[in-house]
């Protein structure tokens, strides 16, 4: 290290000399950069460590701990100081997830989870199965629709439900489970690899009418794969000539927005404000990305259940799309942004930070989006859903065969 620290000292010597003016500024630098540090260590000793309201918190937690008279659970102390400060906002949207919550919200957002690709009914006693997915595990290890699961890994599953079955048939990526079950008379064990099963966001389907063919996209919720499901399907209809589309955002709760973005900008080219957002600073505009502007007649399908992002796509399309009409009924009314945060307790907080506006800087929260053509739904479709007694999904039918005739 001497021989190092000599040569370079050598070198400064030989070759770097400095001028009065160079030392000033180089004096000058280190003096501005002395102050802004020290202004950062005494903003961060203020903000954390002589904070009295965080102190306060740390003191009880702490008194707590060290005194109460029985044992502590310590992550449960701090998910129900978590869970304190979310609730003492007021706001509906801003709450507290146990892991369990977490865990649905999770799989929700993200489009997909580990697991063996199988929908069970609980008849009270044990779990059937009513459906199984063609692309998954469990109907490539051989399990079939109304199997009764009667144990899983040896467990008993007898009055097993909800979460708690779930469990224990969900584990790591590429792990076996052995799923034991009675088949009419049979009663047999199969070994399932977990796998990674994609939730299917978006579906779609053709109506042919008056020799004209309406498109038809229905979307459950704006996952994070679900852009890439919404334009396969897209490009599918597309490709089979469509004269008009239908899109289907009832019962739909939002969700991502950055997905709701790309959506949008399959149908406006980059000069269009999608939508607009509201932090306590300021109002930024977001517009499209993509340089497409579609031009055949399209109806959006709402409901009072159609939140969120599915608000933000239905005002999108209100306000941009000349060739656009809504149908149903007044929409949820959803015009703010959360962001969610994972603890490590396992548990998440999810808590408003922005509010959304349309693109001509309407705020619908608490209010809703009124469709152009107010139409409720059918006693029959809540009774026995299908498209043909779908009174909704069937007048947006009669809207665009008068539109493309």
């Amino acid at each position: 290290m001497k021989k190092i620290k000599c040569k370079l000292l050598n070198n400064l010597d030989d070759d770097s000399k400095f001028s009065i003016f160079e030392v000033i500024v180089i004096i000058l630098i280190a003096m501005i950069f002395g102050i802004i540090v020290g202004c950062l260590l005494t903003y961060t000793n203020k903000s954390i460590y002589n904070d009295d309201k965080l102190n306060e918190i740390i003191n009880t937690y702490n008194s707590i701990k060290d005194n109460y008279y029985d044992n502590i659970d310590e992550d449960t102390l701090v998910n129900g100081a978590v869970n304190g400060m979310i609730d003492s906002l007021g706001d509906n949207y801003s709450n507290y997830m146990g892991d369990e919550a977490t865990e649905d919200f999770t799989k929700s957002v993200d489009g997909s989870f580990i697991g063996i690709g199988v929908s069970v009914l609980f008849d009270g006693e044990y779990n059937k199965i009513v459906e199984v997915d063609v692309n998954g595990p469990a109907f490539k290890a051989g399990l079939k629709k109304d199997d009764v699961i009667l144990s899983v890994d040896g467990k008993d599953t007898k009055g097993v439900y909800g979460n708690n079955l779930t469990k224990l048939v969900n584990g790591k990526k590429n792990t076996k489970v052995k799923i034991k079950v009675k088949r009419g008379d049979t009663v047999k064990t199969y070994s399932v690899v977990r796998k990674l099963i994609e939730i299917e966001s978006v579906t779609s389907d053709i109506f042919k009418e008056n020799n004209k063919i309406i498109g038809y996209i229905d979307v459950d919720i704006i996952a994070s794969n679900t852009y890439e499901q919404f334009k396969k399907n897209l490009d599918k209809l597309e490709k089979q000539n469509i004269d008009s589309l239908v899109i289907d955002l009832r019962d739909n709760p939002g969700g991502h927005l950055s997905q709701t973005k790309e959506i949008l900008s399959l149908f406006f080219d980059k000069k269009i404000v999608l939508y607009q957002v509201r932090d306590k600073n300021k109002t930024k505009k977001v517009y499209a990305t993509g340089n497409i502007s579609k031009k055949y007649p399209i109806v959006i399908l709402v409901n009072e259940e159609s939140a969120s992002a599915a608000e933000i796509i239905t005002a999108s399309f209100k306000e941009n799309y000349k060739n656009c009409m809504v149908v149903g009924t007044n929409t949820y009314g959803k015009g703010t942004v959360q962001q969610t945060i994972k603890l490590s307790t396992g548990t998440s907080i999810k808590y408003t930070i922005e509010e959304w506006l349309t693109p001509k800087g309407k705020n619908i929260n608490k209010v809703g989006i009124k469709p152009d053509v107010e139409l409720k739904q059918s006693q029959d479709y809540l009774m026995k859903p299908s498209y043909e007694n779908d009174s909704q999904l069937q007048g947006a039918l009669e809207i665009l065969k008068k539109k493309t005739s």
